[in-house]
């Protein structure tokens, strides 16, 4: 209750901190002393007003949004032809000729001829106006220029540029995401509901919500991240937030990309895309390569082909098919520095075991189909299928003891220092090969109804969803360096099948107020089939132990978003977190079901978004996470043993996030040239919350591990009409501690310890040629060249990534 008055309180001085800044500016308008040439209004073909309708003047940085009511202003252009491009999500673009002469007001009536096709798929965010009006709940959209500005090498670059959100790259590029929101640990991603075009895309969503697989940014036009008690709508995650990526639908006419970009250790990205609609069919094709010799810690090869196909039925049904392939080989490792090596330095990205091989494959196929009863009654159905295999051969190791007596299969090769017990690391000739793989299907129909309950204007979604997922899983010990076969010590399937059901209900009570309550049903029956394993005392046996459980949860949640103005919502909500265990750890290795409760929490948000003068936009969030329980896993990709559960107990996770964008152009009447300043950052409180004993230490009030009390994330962005641009971004995040009970010194193997705060600077320039429909860029990622430690896990010490410039080319036809 102490957080929510504080959080109150703070909205409420900004509320009227946001008022102050209104009458300020409304006496110092950005717009006054400037000549207004083009004004006029956008609307539907239905004759309603379109808000937030995207209006550039092609040639130029010129451009702005039309107000709440449909209308626009553009000032300063000078005489001359212009051509006007007008654009609205669920809306096909357009184009206007325009002509300015003797500095006359030329007056624009502009309307939609007809609404857009849209592949009928799910979206976490439905309506993208600047201040998210409609959405109950703390939202942010990363669109697909702010993705041309930043150049990424990897998605962590983009997500991270949501406030409350701390990514890790784990291996200096950062192709596993590695996602924690709002304080929670971001191993692989696990307490994140992750989604492309509205499906799931963990290796197996309930019982191993893990991401091996990370879908490429290249491909991506826009990446859509929810923390609010919306998320109730895409369990079964709904504790730190969902994740959805976003693939470009296929366009109204003939459109196609080329984009080469190459960089610092043998580092290249191309790909080629099509798209077009023929008749009633749209389709879209995307092929990607991605390679590197080295970058970081691994070197690569990737091959991603997507495609999408748009079928237009009837004025009442569309059908949408997406097929995607993926194959990835890398010399990924688990082994890091210890702290001896990174002490000493000169060793940062050595390849200490160089045989290590991740194969990565991936196959999916989905449907997606939208039919319209009425234009009250929509139905929208996906089914989906996709299987992955996670095939992993790495090079037994082990480490020095005070005997300092190396393995009976040493290789000869040792890393560390072996005058520091447990600070060396010995290379053993065998290999641990850890094959996995999983098959996911699903289905889930939603229906929208809009109805008019107490004379008011609704909302109501209600739909299901059966998943059925199943894990193969085997670990062959190979007696030699690299080698793929060898004995069979482990042999077990996991299977699961999960049924949701939900319900939610947008209440527009007024114009200005939106209430929306809805509930999710989520039931799990899994189980967990063990074929052959070790043996305490005995040995590796072939076996038959089969054991299963169920889990049923009941998940409320509750919102409301109220626009006292036209450019001013408070938001706020409360829902019930949760999250499944992994099967492998609800189920001993025995076949014992520990009937382990669902990690639970209840989720709390009051904040507000405001669009002032159309040139400063603000958003700031108060939020609180209660767990009753907090699972913590530690398996070897969090710095465990790869077996079992940590009982984390009792946690609260509470503080702050905002973020600010001003057009500093528009307020300083700059003409030519465009500037655009950001800020994003968090405040976080995550702790254990009640007694509990790791020896003679209580680590009640302690800091959950991996959680960074405070990171932000800024950039400051310069577009000339010239076609010339560049961007610098700065990232910082504070310390963080690796264990419960907050150790700051570290051990020599350097798995714990405290993780120093850091900075880094990025920067971007390119130049767009429009007469070629060309971009050109360059850009220099860690521009100091840091030094600097993103994780102790999973083995050792890992280090982010150092200067890497990279250089690109992108064609548009």
């Amino acid at each position: 209750m102490v957080f929510i008055k504080l959080t109150v309180r703070i909205i409420w001085i900004l509320v009227f901190c946001h008022g102050i800044l209104i009458e300020a500016y409304s006496n110092s308008d950005p717009n006054s002393g400037k000549t207004l040439v083009v004004s006029g209004k956008v609307s539907s073909v239905e004759g309603e007003s379109v808000p937030y309708a995207n209006i550039m003047i092609l040639g130029t940085v010129k451009g702005t949004y039309t107000n709440p009511d449909g209308t626009f202003q553009i000032y300063d252009l000078a005489e001359g032809d212009y051509t006007i491009k007008v654009s609205a999500i669920g809306y096909k673009s357009f184009s206007k000729s325009v002509k300015i002469t003797n500095g006359q007001i030329s007056e624009l009536d502009l309307a939609f001829e007809e609404t857009g096709v849209e592949m009928p798929q799910f979206t976490v965010i439905a309506d993208k106006d600047r201040i998210f009006s409609k959405v109950p709940g703390s939202v942010t959209y990363i669109d697909k220029n702010e993705l041309r500005n930043l150049s990424p090498i990897s998605g962590n670059e983009a997500i991270r540029r949501s406030p409350g959100v701390h990514v890790v790259d784990e291996e200096g590029i950062g192709m596993r995401v590695n996602i924690g929101i709002r304080g929670l640990d971001p191993d692989r991603s696990r307490s994140v509901m992750m989604m492309e075009d509205g499906v799931p895309i963990a290796l197996a969503p309930y019982g191993e919500p893990e991401m091996y697989y990370t879908p490429a940014i290249d491909r991506m036009s826009g990446v859509e991240i929810l923390k609010g008690s919306g998320q109730i709508l895409y369990g079964p995650q709904t504790i730190g937030g969902v994740v959805n990526y976003i693939t470009a639908n296929p366009p109204q006419k003939e459109e196609g990309l080329v984009k080469i970009q190459g960089g610092d250790g043998g580092f290249f990205a191309g790909m080629v895309s099509y798209g077009n609609t023929f008749g009633n069919t749209g389709i879209s094709v995307n092929l990607l390569k991605k390679r590197a010799d080295q970058v970081g810690y691994v070197g690569f090869d990737i091959t991603d082909f997507n495609t999408k196909l748009l079928f237009d039925i009837n004025s009442k049904s569309s059908l949408g098919v997406k097929l995607g392939v993926y194959n990835e080989m890398s010399d990924a490792t688990y082994i890091g520095l210890s702290q001896t090596m990174y002490d000493a330095g000169g060793q940062d990205f050595v390849r200490m075991a160089p045989d290590d091989i991740l194969d990565v494959k991936r196959y999916s196929l989905s449907f997606s189909h939208k039919y319209q009863f009425s234009p009250k009654v929509r139905l929208n159905t996906i089914a989906y299928g996709y299987t992955t295999t996670r095939n992993w051969n790495r090079q037994d190791f082990s480490r020095n003891t005070t005997s300092n007596t190396p393995p009976s299969n040493w290789t000869g090769v040792t890393w560390g220092d072996v005058n520091v017990p447990n600070g060396a690391i010995f290379m053993r000739n065998s290999t641990g090969n850890r094959d996995r793989q999983f098959e996911v299907a699903g289905v889930e129909p939603r229906l929208e109804i809009d109805h008019n309950l107490f004379s008011k204007n609704n909302e109501l979604i209600i739909g299901t969803r059966y998943l059925y997922e199943k894990a193969y899983e085997q670990r062959v010990n190979g007696t030699k360096v690299g080698v793929s076969s060898g004995n069979l010590v482990e042999d077990e399937v996991r299977t699961g099948q999960a049924f949701s059901a939900y319900a939610q209900n947008k209440l527009n009570i007024s114009e200005r107020f939106l209430l929306s309550a809805g509930v999710r049903l989520e039931n799990f029956d899994y189980d967990r089939q063990i074929n052959r394993r070790s043996f305490p005392g005995i040995g590796i046996r072939d076996t038959l132990l089969v054991a299963n459980n169920s889990i049923t949860e009941v998940i409320p949640g509750v919102g409301f978003n109220y626009k006292p103005t036209q450019l001013f919502s408070l938001f706020g909500g409360a829902h019930r977190g949760f999250a499944p265990p992994r099967v492998k750890d609800a189920i001993s290795n025995l076949g014992e079901p520990y009937e382990l409760e669902a990690e639970k929490s209840w989720n709390y948000e009051l904040g507000f978004r405001t669009d002032i003068k159309n040139w400063i936009f603000l958003e700031f969030t108060g939020f609180m996470m209660n767990f009753s329980n907090q699972i913590i896993s530690i398996s070897e990709s969090s710095g465990g043993q790869g077996t079992g559960l940590v009982n984390g107990g009792a946690t609260t996770h509470r503080g702050v996030e905002g973020a600010i964008v001003m057009e500093l152009s528009k307020l300083f009447g700059l003409q030519r040239n465009k500037i655009v300043y950001d800020f994003n950052t968090a405040i976080i409180d995550a702790e254990f919350s009640e007694d509990r004993f790791l020896g003679d230490v209580n680590i009640s009030g302690n800091r959950t591990p991996y959680s960074p009390g405070f990171f932000f994330n800024s950039a400051i962005t310069f577009e000339s009409q010239s076609g010339f641009g560049a961007r610098l971004l700065g990232n910082y995040v504070a310390s963080q501690f690796t264990d419960e009970i907050n150790s700051v010194l570290p051990i020599p193997n350097g798995e714990t310890g405290q993780i120093d705060s850091y900075f880094l600077l990025d920067a971007m320039v390119n130049y767009n040629v429009s007469k070629w429909n060309s971009t050109f860029n360059l850009t220099v990622k860690n521009l100091t060249d840091e030094r600097y430690m993103v994780s102790r896990r999973p083995q050792g010490i890992r280090l982010g990534l150092p200067r890497m410039v990279t250089a690109g080319f992108e064609f548009r036809f």
